[in-house]
């Protein structure tokens, strides 16, 4: 299939695209990596009276550290963010995620913030901005805000975007010291979107005892599930952490839903298993 008509849009600065965006509104669309785009493009499950193709805007596309976490631009293509070393030493768990997205040819073009409004609640991304308590800036004309990851994403491919406002950044806010991480999950095939998923993130107090302990689940919820489990802990040395137990408090704060791919029992067992395998591997990564 081809896609319905359009006007389109490639300005060459940020004022161009903010004032093309104002312009459009409610028609508009923001074609950045197109990964997640073209194809509904081509299904006409998405028909936008113009598309803004910011690719030409170089001020889009740094990324790095910024004060205490990682600022990714709009225009940071996936393999670029998981290769960076800078970024994988700040923080570990973009590296962990990025490298289950999709397929390296996706990755060469898919971008980071691009995912994170796309605000899929199978994908990757979104999970661990939430895990992180990150957020996404917004630009409009004349305004621009920080959106954190608990505002952000409001339901299945929806967030707090506007009409009229492009995403130009997000951050990811870095790590106290014996503080680890990992993700883990389970597709039917490798670079499909997953069954299910967790990110986990431990922090260890100076006597190695489990201090923090949260995780954020993909694919069981309409948005990224997050679960503070740090009491079901009891503070104890992470060797002696009862794992199990603690998923099944993450279990219980899940929402599955049926479908062809897997019921809802399925997903909430893998659920179980898989904040067993994250949680051990973050406080592993932690001490």
């Amino acid at each position: 299939m081809k896609p319905a008509p359009f006007v389109y849009h490639a300005p060459r600065d940020l004022g161009e695209a903010i004032e093309a965006l104002a312009e459009a509104g409610a028609h508009g669309k923001v074609l950045a990596g197109g990964q997640s785009l073209i194809p509904l493009l081509n299904m006409r499950l998405a028909a936008p009276e113009q598309l803004i193709d910011i690719n030409r805007i170089e001020a889009l596309e740094p990324f790095g550290i910024e004060g205490a976490g990682v600022r990714v631009g709009a225009l940071a293509r996936h393999s670029q963010v998981e290769r960076s070393a800078e970024v994988a030493r700040a923080q570990p768990l973009l590296r962990q995620a990025l490298k289950l997205v999709a397929h390296p040819v996706i990755r060469n073009r898919g971008t980071v913030v691009g995912s994170l409004v796309h605000a899929d609640p199978a994908a990757e991304l979104p999970a661990v901005l939430a895990l992180l308590d990150g957020s996404v800036r917004l630009a409009r004309v004349d305004v621009v805000r920080d959106v954190p990851a608990g505002e952000f994403f409001t339901g299945p491919l929806e967030s707090a975007l506007e009409p009229g406002e492009l995403a130009v950044s997000a951050y990811f806010p870095a790590l106290p010291e014996r503080t680890g991480t990992a993700f883990a999950e389970v597709a039917r095939r490798h670079g499909d979107y997953a069954l299910a998923g967790v990110a986990a993130l431990v922090g260890l107090d100076d006597d190695l005892r489990v201090a923090v302990a949260k995780v954020a689940c993909v694919g069981v919820g309409h948005v990224p599930i997050t679960a503070d489990v740090s009491e079901e802990c009891e503070h104890r040395p992470a060797s002696t952490v009862d794992w199990a137990g603690v998923a099944r408090a993450v279990q219980d704060r899940t929402e599955p839903e049926a479908d062809i791919h897997a019921t809802a029992e399925y997903r909430r067992h893998l659920v179980g298993v898989l904040a067993v395998r994250a949680l051990t591997e973050a406080a592993r990564n932690a001490a």
